[in-house]
Formats: C-alpha cells, structure tokens, sequence
C-alpha cells in the first residue's frame, strides 16, 4: 500500500495535524456558542456592557464573560393608601408613560453551509499541510536524484522556510490592520507559521546531521533560535500553531534521516524541542502540551534501545534532561513550573516524572544492567525524592519510583537465577536471559542507598506533611522499598537458601521499622498519621516473617507470608483503616499463587512420612493463619478482601487434606500420574466432612464465601463419586484388589461416603431448597446400595470382583440383600418417622421388584427362581401390613380418639 516508510510517517503528520484543527474547531464553535447564548439572554444592556470586539487571539486564549444580571430595582412595598400607591401612576392612568419595550434579542448566526465549510476551512488546512510536506518531498526528491548539492538543497529549504514564516506573519498584521475577523478554526497565518516552522527544524537538523555543514554548537543555536521562535509564534497564533509545530519538530527524525544516525545530535535537538514545548506550555498553562511532549519523547526511547551497548549514555543522557525540563517547567510549586495548590497531588506533575522514570528504568533492564544506566536510574530516583519532597504535588512519583526500584532489582536477581523463571520440571534450553554485565558492588551501594534514601525520607516526610494521601504515599514507599530490595537481594545472593547474614538484616529493618511506629504512635493526636502507622506496623511484621524465612528452609516463605496477613488483619483492628484489609488479602492471594508454582512447598525436601511432613506445615500453618485473619477482619464488616482471605482459608483446608491424602497413598510422590480407588475414597471422604462443616458454619457466618464453599464441595464430592467411584475406580469394572471380608475398601470407599453423604442431606435440610437435601439423600443412597452389591460379591469372588462367572446363588442373594436393605431402611423410617427413609426404601424394594422380574426371571433356574420370588412376595406382603396396621394407623387414631371423645 505504501511505496516506503516515508510516505507512511506523511500520512500519520497529516492525520495528526487534522486531530489537532479539529480540536482547534471544537473549541471556537463552543465559545461562538455560549457568545450566542449570551446575547440573546441580555438583550441590549449586555451589549452595551461588553467589551470591544476580541481579537481572533483573544477569542482563543480568553473565556467569554458570564452576562450580568439586568433585574429592575425593588419597588417600595404597596400598602393600601401608601406612599407607593400614592406616587405610582396606573398603567392605564391619563398621563402615564409606556413602558419601555425591550430591545429583541440579535437573530442567531445561521450554520456554515456545505461551500462556506469546504472553501473557508478544509482548503485552508489542506494548503498547510501541502506547504510543508512539499518542503520535505522536494528535499526528498532533490537527494534522490541528485539534482541539488548539499549546500543547495540546505539554502533552499531554509528560504523556503523563511518564505512561509515571512508569509504567515504578513498575513496576521494584515487582518490585524484591516480589522478583519479571522476564522481561528483555519486560521491561515497560523497554519503557513506552522509549516515554516517545521520546515526550519527540517533544514536545521539535515544540515547538521546529514551532511555536516554546522558544527554541534552552531547547530545546537540555530535548532534554540528555532524553537524560541515556535514559542513565540504559538503565543501569537493560538494552540492549533503549537500543535502542529511539536508534532513536526518530533516527527522531523524520522523524515529527514541518515545510514549512520548520531544519538547525541538526536537527543540534544529533542531536549531543545522538548524546552521549547515545555516553556509554551507553562505560558500558556496548557496542560495538553504538556502530555504530548512527554509522551512524544518517551516513544523515542523505545527505537533508540535497540542499538548497541555503547549508546547507552546518549539514552541517559535524553532521559535524564527530559526529566530535569519536567522538574523545572512543569511540576507545580517546584523551580519554574505552575502555582502548587497546598498540599494537593497534581496528575501531570507526578506523571511527567514517573514516565521518565520509566524511560530510565527501561535503558537499565535492555543494557543488561549497565553502570552508566544504572547510575542514570539512581540520580533520576534520588532527584525525584528531593522534588516530591519540595513539591507535594508530585508525591505520586515516589510510589512510581518504589515499584521501578523493585523491578530493576527483582530483574537482576532473576537474571542470576534463571531457574526461578521456570517450572519445577525444568528449564527448556535456549530460553531466558542471559547473565548480567553489570557490577554486583555498584548494584549493592545503590541498593543500600535507595532502601535507606526511601526509609528515612519516607519517616521524615510523616512531619512535613500534613495531607493523608501525601503521608501515606511516602510512608508505603518507606516500608516497600527496603522490604523489596532485601528480597531481591536475598534472591540474587543467597539463591533463596538459608542466609543467616540476610536474616540479621531483616530483623534490623523489623526494629526500625518498629521504632517508627512507636515514634509515629506518640503524636497521635495527628489523624492523618494513623494510615503510615499502621504501615510501619505491617513493615515491622514483614521484616520478621523474612527473617524467619531466611533463616530457616525455603517452604517457610509460604508460611510467612501467610502469619504477616494473619498480622495485617490484627493491626486493622486496631487501626481500622482499609488499606489494612486489602493488605492482608493481597499477601493471602500471593501465597495462593506460591503454591501454585510448587505445589509441595518445600520441594523435594516435602519428605516421605505420612502426614507429619512439609505439607503439614506448608499448608496446615496458612490454613489456620487464614482462618484466624478472618475472624479478626469479620468484626469490622463483610467486605471483598474478607471473602478473599476466606477463600484462601478454605482453599488451603482443602488442599492440605488433599495433597496429604494423594502424599500418603502414593509413598511421598504427589505428582503421581493417576489416582486409585483408595485414594478417590479419602477424597470424596474428607470433601463431604468439611462440607458439613461449612455448612454448619454458615449458618452462624452468614458468610458468603462459606455458602458457595460447601456447594463447591459437595458438588466435587459428587462428581468425584459418579466418575471416580462409580466408573473409573468402579471395582466390578476395573482390576482392583478390595482386601478382606468387611475391612476392605469397600467400606472406604462406599459406606463411608454414603454416611457422610447421608449426614450431609440432613445438615442442609431446611436450610436449603428440598432438591439440594433431597439430591444428596439420592446419592448416599446410590454409594451404600453400592456397598451392599459390591460385598455381597467380594463374598463370591474374592478381593477382586472382576474374577470368575456370576452363578445362580449370587444373583439371589443379590435379591435377597437389595430386599433386606429395603427393609431395614423401612424400619427405619417407620422408628424415627422419617418420610425421607420411607421413600428411600420404596426406591429399593421398586428396584428389587424390577431385578426380579427382568433378571431373575431369566437367569435363575429351579429353586433359586422359587425362593427369590417367594421371599420378594412375602416381604411386599409384610411392608403392605406395616403400613396398613401401623402407619395407616398411627395417622387414623387421633381423629377416632377424638371421635369418642
């Protein structure tokens, strides 16, 4: 679709410079109309109040003046034979004057037409952008084809660059003379200014990069004349001019290129365009310029990172005066830059310097850790301190800063440690980074520098500051940084093995963090300092759970993390401040996502013995942290991060009873390929226990979370027994020793469950809907008829079933047991009254009666035939008297009693 790359990046100025008159267009349009509004509400009296035709700069830069209110004064009260009464004439008195008419109001300007648009504005923006990309296309073709020397081609550009500048400013006396009303959505001497003024960067820039005609320094004056000329231009012609100009001055690069590009030269001109936008901008107090110019040099960063190592200073060097330009020009109640609103955070104050931040940041992860671009990332970060220190509005960058910190640092200890980017099942070859260059002496100094420059900073700022979103900031920043440089340290050095050095520092950082929070707590009186005590508070328990961890095997990590939310959720209540609260579920969702990486905690070092191992600890321990966190945040409200801190107690609960299980049935090995009958058992076992649990205790917790638990729960435990139980660890189906007579898997495996599930119906009966209660009485009715075919055939076969034919006797005493479980079940329902019992026999007698007359019938021969009938009739004639003499009879005796009575 396109020729080359130049004539898509002149597409992408001509798109953008239309973005930008359209603005322009919106602007002028909605002053227009609230001028409209005014004089048609006025009337004659606001015309004669107004001030004098504005200029077209006015009509840009000034806001319309609100209409006076024209009201007549009070009239003196009429009373009946009063001095109002007397001095007033009626309207209709002989004599009296007419009330004054008032003037109508001036008739709306009627809408641009399809013509008047097309001939007054598009071929006014489209001659612009004509102007200047013939300028650049006329360069371009003059290389090309060689028709031009260098010094030509560079005396051409400039004149005609002179030419448009010349031609914008006549223009602009002209209307200014005459007194003509300039259209500022197609301002012409604005749109020829600005294509001058991007053709001078052009020629400027080619004739000291491209062909060396300027020495840097002469350049480096012609490129800051040029510049101070947008300034002054753009305060002239309205902010459609400064638009234009800085997507010019940043797209200029990358019309006007060269084989051997010189990242000094690029970086010097982009630091004077970047000057001159950022000057403007403070003038004029135009926040939007502001942003395009950062955003603009940030996005030349990226580009420029793929080159080699050795230009890496000129990258530092870009970021580096951007960030210096921000500091000075465009954070507020900082150097030059705008008013500061008291203590009041800015968005574009604290933005500008994160986003160069980030640019530093950048260089030091693409330069494998470089000294130069580590140094660069260190004094950016220290000056971003001592601003956000004199200027609160740029308090945000701290926070940006405390995150980038942590990544340049958690990417360093990564790239020493490949391995913890991976699986436990290995590394794949080829992929991961590659060691780092950089010096380990220098990355500790600035270490220690930047954990003890946000410690103390963030410490003394909780006295400077009075605003709780500035104290918190700083006071996070103070307890993150260090806690985060320490475990990035302790993974790059220690390789997350025991440490007793790291451990000694942890707990040193616990102490200071403790001392401040003692500090803090005497001037209390202070409300705002509440949330930074709270903070030191959970750093100082923090830096104790590292200690333990580095000094201890490195399962206790989880352990840790797990005892600082349970420590977080007992510092909210004594500080009930919210940021407490998520805290202590984003550490319970961090160790969720630690097991998720190695489900055995410690690793091969879990151990081989039953129950008492890693996994006891590694999952017992958070577990109990977990649930005694929400008891402690369940007294101040249920909120999200209580639901997710018992989401996590729960989840671990339940891992813990499953990772043992599958660890203790397959001698340690818990990433076994399959899983057996006995282990499908204890599972659906213990998933029914602890859903009577939750669902015991959701009836005092109201909670939610335990709700949706023990639906989850028990669904697993049925699924597991349909597909598990039932079918594929089915032991008339598949190969499986049961064991003995009665002790055996059976017992395990289906009457236990059918217990449990039977004790379960009962739990949630009344407490939720009668087909949930009534579904899970069907499934432990299911297990334990189960139980009942499956050992009356272990009886015949052994403790495999699936050896040897199925004779007649067997399939008797099929009948036989089917009947005589229906029958204790009837009894049963007849002792404790229970309709459910009742039911559940019928089901089991109808399903005999079917077995006899379609198996029975056909499979059995001489007396077995007789005597399963025989018994199948004898006993519905002994459940048809049962319920005809006693519970037909238990319902009919009260109203006979009371009939005799």
């Amino acid at each position: 679709m396109f020729d080359s790359p130049f004539d898509f990046l002149t597409l992408v100025l001509a798109i953008v410079a239309i973005i930008f008159a359209r603005k322009a267009l919106g602007r002028i349009d909605l002053l227009q109309r609230r001028l409209d509004a005014i004089e048609a509400a006025g009337g004659a009296a606001v015309r004669t109040a107004m001030p004098p035709p504005l200029t077209p700069l006015q009509e840009f830069e000034q806001t319309p003046p609100t209409a006076p209110s024209v009201a007549p004064p009070p009239l003196p009260e009429a009373t009946p034979g009063g001095p109002a009464a007397q001095t007033e004439p009626a309207a209709d008195a002989p004599g009296a004057a007419p009330p004054p008419l008032p003037e109508p109001p001036a008739p709306p300007q009627p809408a641009p037409g399809f013509e008047e648009t097309l001939g007054t504005r598009w071929v006014v923006w489209i001659g612009g952008l004509a102007l200047a990309l013939g300028g650049f296309f006329m360069v371009r073709y003059s290389i090309e084809a060689g028709l031009l020397g260098p010094g030509v081609r560079v005396f051409l550009g400039g004149l005609f660059a002179l030419a448009l500048l010349g031609a914008g400013e006549w223009t602009r006396r002209k209307e200014a003379i005459s007194s003509i009303q300039a259209l500022p959505i197609a301002n012409i001497p604005a749109i020829l200014t600005a294509a001058g003024t991007a053709v001078a960067f052009a020629t400027i820039y080619a004739a000291y990069a491209l062909y060396g005609f300027l020495v840097p320094a002469t350049a480096f004056v012609l490129l800051g004349l040029v510049a101070l000329g947008t300034l002054a231009a753009a305060l002239l012609h309205g902010p459609a001019l400064a638009g234009l100009g800085i997507v010019g001055a940043f797209v200029t690069p990358l019309l006007v290129s060269s084989d051997k590009p010189d990242f000094w030269s690029l970086y010097i001109y982009l630091a004077i365009v970047t000057a001159a936008a950022f000057g403007l901008a403070r003038i004029r107090l135009w926040r939007w310029l502001a942003v395009t110019t950062i955003a603009f040099a940030l996005l030349w960063t990226f580009p420029c990172l793929q080159c080699g190592p050795e230009m890496i200073a000129p990258h530092v060097f870009h970021v580096i005066a951007g960030f210096v330009l921000a500091a000075l020009l465009v954070v507020c109640g900082f150097m030059l830059g705008p008013g500061g609103d008291g203590e009041e955070i800015e968005p574009i104050s604290s933005g500008s310097l994160a986003a160069y931040l980030l640019g530093a940041m950048l260089i030091v992860l693409n330069s494998a850790h470089a000294d130069t671009a580590m140094i660069g990332f260190a004094l950016l970060t220290a000056a971003s301190l001592l601003v956000a220190w004199r200027a609160p509005a740029a308090t945000r960058a701290i926070g940006a800063a405390s995150i980038f910190v942590f990544i340049v640092f958690g990417e360093w200890a990564v790239r020493r440690n490949v391995d913890m980017l991976v699986l436990p099942g290995g590394a794949i070859p080829g992929i991961g980074p590659s060691a780092t260059d950089g010096s380990v002496s220098l990355h500790l100094v600035t270490a220690a520098l930047f954990a003890a420059a946000f410690g103390i900073a963030g410490f003394l700022a909780q006295f400077r500051f009075a605003t709780t979103k500035v104290t918190v900031t700083w006071a996070a920043a103070a307890v993150f940084t260090p806690i985060a440089i320490l475990v990035a340290l302790y993974a790059r050095i220690a390789h997350l093995d025991r440490s007793i050095p790291f451990a000694i520092l942890a707990v040193l950082l616990a102490a200071a963090y403790a001392a401040a929070t003692e500090a803090l707590t005497r001037r209390g009186e202070r409300p705002e300092l509440s949330p930074s005590i709270a903070l030191s508070a959970t750093g100082a328990l923090a830096s104790l759970a590292l200690a333990l961890t580095f000094a201890l095997e490195k399962g206790w990590l989880t352990i840790a993390l797990a005892l600082m939310s349970l420590g977080t959720a007992w510092i909210s209540m004594q500080r009930p401040i919210p940021f407490l609260r998520w805290l202590a579920a984003i550490l319970a969702g961090i160790v969720v996502l630690r097991i998720g990486y190695e489900p055995r905690i410690a690793g091969d070092a879990v151990g081989t013995t039953p129950i008492l191992n890693w996994l006891l600890w590694g999952y017992g321990l958070p577990a109990l942290s977990f649930w005694v966190a929400s008891h402690f945040l369940r007294r101040k409200g249920d909120d999200v991060p209580l639901r997710m801190v018992e989401a996590a107690a729960i989840l671990f609960t339940a891992l813990l009873a499953f990772m043992e299980i599958r660890h203790a049935v397959n001698s340690g090995d818990v990433y076994y390929a399959s899983a057996g009958l006995t282990e499908v058992a204890l599972q659906v076992g213990v998933t029914l226990a602890m859903a009577i649990g939750l669902e015991r205790l959701r009836l005092r917790s109201r909670s939610i979370v335990h709700n949706v638990g023990a639906v989850v729960l028990t669904a697993f435990a049925g699924l597991a027994s349909l597909f598990g139980l039932l079918a594929l660890e089915n032991p008339m189906l598949w190969w499986q020793d049961v064991g003995g007579s009665f002790i055996n898997l059976l017992l395990l495996g289906y009457a236990l469950p059918a217990v449990l599930a039977l004790l379960l119906s009962y739990a949630v009966a009344g407490h939720r809907p009668a087909g949930y209660a009534n579904t899970i009485a069907a499934g432990a009715l299911v297990l334990a008829l189960a139980y009942v075919t499956f050992e009356i055939r272990r009886l015949y076969h052994g403790p495999v079933l699936t050896r040897g034919e199925t004779t007649g006797a067997e399939q008797y005493t099929y009948s036989i047991g089917w009947l005589a479980f229906g029958v204790v079940l009837l009894g049963v329902g007849i002792l404790v009254n229970s309709e459910r019992a009742r039911l559940a026999s019928a089901a089991v007698i109808a399903l005999t009666i079917l077995k006899a007359f379609v198996i029975d019938m056909s499979t059995l021969t001489g007396v077995y035939r007789a005597l399963s009938f025989m018994c199948l009739g004898v006993v519905l004639v002994a459940i048809g008297w049962l319920y005809q003499r006693i519970l037909f009879r238990r319902r009919t005796t009260p109203p006979l009693a009371q009939a005799e009575g």
